[in-house]
């Protein structure tokens, strides 16, 4: 079942509910209604038949059929009345060939009520005790009009009910069509989509405001899913490039190589570049595989929990070894209030892997060789400051450093070697680990990397 089929079956559905509800208290309320009527009527009846067999002292069945006759003008259908003495003897009944009775337990019912109503099959019944006259009457009747009236309701408002079901049907369709139309057009206009033509975006409606707001989403993620194709695209391009350069190299060498008589130390050399280009390749590489593995890499929760501040001095002794002019202090901004604050879940290589790509990354480009590194715990959050001097980005470089391959104009002016991917390799494992790092340079020549890490909550 479609879409639009479901929402005109459900729309038709809640209608015919409200409709079957409406009749329903209608007829409900128009049998109680006649009902109550009717027993009221059975009721006048039976007290002014009461009232004229009580004017006879000396009850005589012919004066009280002429009393009746000359009091009495509009009867009811199938009516029947019967006046009993104290003694439940009857006195007067009408017509003659009624059979009516008057049992012990009604008797003693009306002498404490003085007035019952009840119904017998279809004939309504209203029997009272007259005190003053210390008479019972007993009255019933069919509704004969009553009843045909209440057919005739039954009758106009199944027909109501049918008509209204066959309007709302069409009104249904009308509608899921009329609604269904801004869906339609998106669903061409998303056809024209490919991933050649990322460009496309959906038109907003007039007087849809709220499928506009899905329209709106649906563009965000489209510029989004567009800026991450372009972002494959590139990267495409500048591995290719980054390893073309240094293999374009060795082949030019090779060649000179195979057209010239070369001496032994000729061949040294020639020998000792191919392998500086070798080991360029294969850091590249190496690189190109960790980002690619980080990638994938998801938060998990059975991670086990870590001391950053422990870490990042075992990145911090790790960094040292490597450049033993490094000289980094580490420290706190403010002292924690528990030995629990810098407590977090994750993997302990990974996060050692990016804390020490983030200090190489400082040691290479500050300009005095001299790293600081502030942590502090805050609002359920870890913070790790790693500052050093040197060349400030950007704005705009600012807004890509984080990306592969990129390399700021401090890079360049520096003659530095490198391919760009530290950052980007740090901003995969923090990911990881629902965690964040931010640039920000306070001051002239003032670099800083804040990494922000959730707290463990256990």
């Amino acid at each position: 079942m479609n879409l639009k089929l479901r929402f005109a079956l459900i729309f038709s559905v809640f209608v015919a509910t409200i409709l079957a509800i409406s009749s329903l208290t209608i007829y409900y309320l128009y049998f109680n209604y006649r009902e109550e009527e009717f027993f009221k009527r059975i009721e006048s009846e039976g007290r002014l038949y009461h009232d004229i067999v009580s004017q006879i002292k000396d009850p005589d069945q012919t004066a009280i059929s002429r009393l009746i006759s000359g009091g009495r003008t509009n009867s009811l259908p199938s009516e029947r009345l019967a006046v009993f003495d104290s003694t439940g003897k009857l006195i007067h009944k009408l017509p003659d060939s009624v059979n009516i009775t008057l049992d012990k337990s009604l008797q003693s019912k009306l002498l404490k009520t003085g007035i019952s109503r009840f119904k017998i099959g279809d004939y309504q019944y209203v029997a009272s005790y007259t005190a003053d006259t210390k008479l019972y009457t007993v009255s019933n009747a069919y509704d004969l009009y009553g009843y045909s009236k209440l057919q005739n309701l039954k009758l106009i408002l199944s027909i109501v009910f049918a008509g209204g079901m066959c309007v709302t049907w069409l009104f249904s369709f009308f509608f899921v069509q009329q609604a269904f139309k801004p869906l339609l057009a998106w669903t061409d206009q998303i056809k024209q989509t490919t991933i050649q033509s990322l460009k496309g975006r959906l038109q907003p409606i007039k007087n849809y405001p709220e499928m506009n707001a899905v329209a709106a989403s649906f563009n965000a993620m489209m510029d989004r899913l567009s800026r991450g194709f372009e972002f494959q695209r590139s990267f495409v391009q500048q591995a290719s490039h980054e390893l073309r350069t240094p293999l374009a190299i060795m082949l030019s060498q090779t060649e000179s190589a195979l057209n010239n008589q070369l001496n032994e130390t000729q061949y040294r050399v020639l020998l000792a570049s191919l392998k500086e280009d070798q080991q360029y390749l294969i850091a590249l590489t190496n690189s190109l595989l960790a980002l690619s593995q980080y990638e994938q890499l998801q938060f998990q929760k059975d991670w086990p929990e870590i001391r950053i501040d422990e870490l990042v001095v075992e990145a911090t002794s790790q960094l040292m070894q490597m450049y033993p002019d490094a000289q980094v202090n580490v420290g706190f901004k403010e002292m924690p209030e528990s030995d629990k604050a810098f407590i977090v879940k994750g993997n302990d290589a990974l996060l050692k892997s990016a804390f020490l790509n983030l200090l190489k990354n400082a040691y290479v480009y500050s300009s005095d060789k001299k790293i600081s590194v502030l942590m502090s715990a805050l609002n359920e959050q870890v913070l790790v400051m790693v500052e050093n001097m040197g060349q400030t980005l950007s704005q705009e470089e600012a807004q890509m450093v984080m990306e592969p391959f990129f390399r700021g104009k401090n890079a360049i002016n520096a003659n530095t070697k490198g391919f760009g991917l530290g950052l980007s390799i740090v901003v995969r494992i923090l990911l990881a680990h629902h965690a964040r790092i931010e640039y920000h340079s306070p001051a002239v020549n003032d670099n800083q990397f804040t990494v922000v890490l959730p707290q463990s909550n256990d």
